[in-house]
C-alpha cells in the first residue's frame, strides 16, 4: 500500500479538526520542523483582516508541526477538504526533520493568495494552540504561538453586548 507523510501547521494539528472534522485516519503520527520556512497567516477567509495559515520560503526560520502517514486515497481526500482543486492551496515537497534528526519526504500545502496584513482570529490560534500542546510541539513554538498578534475579528461585533 502506497502511504505518503503530510507536514500539518495549521488547524490540522488540532485533532479535533484533522481526525474528527476531516475525518482522517493517520497510519503514523510524529512531530517534525520544516527548515527555511516562515509561519503566516496570510490567507484571507471572510472580509476584514481574518487570515488562515500559510507558509513562505524564508531561510534560517522553521516552522513546527505533525507529520501525519497517509494513504494515497486519504491524501487526496484531504486535498479536497483543503481546497487543493479550487486553487486555495498547492501541495509542495518538503523535507521535513524530526526530533531525532531523521529527514522525512513529506508534502505539505502552500498558497499563492495571500495577502498582507492579515492575522489569525482568536478562534483559530486556539485550534493550533490546543493541537501543539497535543501532539507535544516545543514549548518555544507554543509560546511564539501565543504571542501572535490576533485579528479583529467583525463576526465579534455582531454579537449583542451582555
Amino acid at each position: 500500500m502506497a502511504t505518503l507523510w503530510y507536514f500539518a501547521y495549521g488547524s490540522n494539528l488540532e485533532r479535533g479538526t484533522f481526525l474528527g472534522r476531516r475525518r482522517m485516519q493517520p497510519l503514523a503520527t510524529e512531530i517534525g520542523v520544516l527548515d527555511d520556512f516562515a509561519l503566516c497567516f496570510d490567507l484571507p477567509v471572510g472580509p476584514g483582516e481574518r487570515g488562515v495559515a500559510n507558509v513562505v520560503r524564508r531561510p534560517g526560520e522553521y516552522v513546527w508541526g505533525a507529520l501525519y502517514q497517509l494513504t494515497a486515497p486519504e491524501a487526496q481526500r484531504l486535498d479536497r477538504t483543503e481546497g487543493v482543486d479550487r486553487g486555495a492551496y498547492r501541495r509542495l515537497e518538503v523535507e521535513v526533520r524530526t526530533p531525532d534528526a531523521r529527514a522525512v519526504g513529506a508534502f505539505t500545502y502552500r498558497s499563492e493568495l495571500g495577502q498582507p496584513g492579515r492575522k489569525p482570529s482568536r478562534r483559530y490560534m486556539g485550534l493550533l494552540l490546543r493541537g501543539s500542546r497535543e501532539l507535544g510541539l516545543p514549548a518555544e513554538w507554543v509560546e511564539r504561538l501565543r504571542a501572535w498578534p490576533l485579528a479583529s475579528d467583525e463576526r465579534d461585533r455582531q454579537l449583542p453586548l451582555l
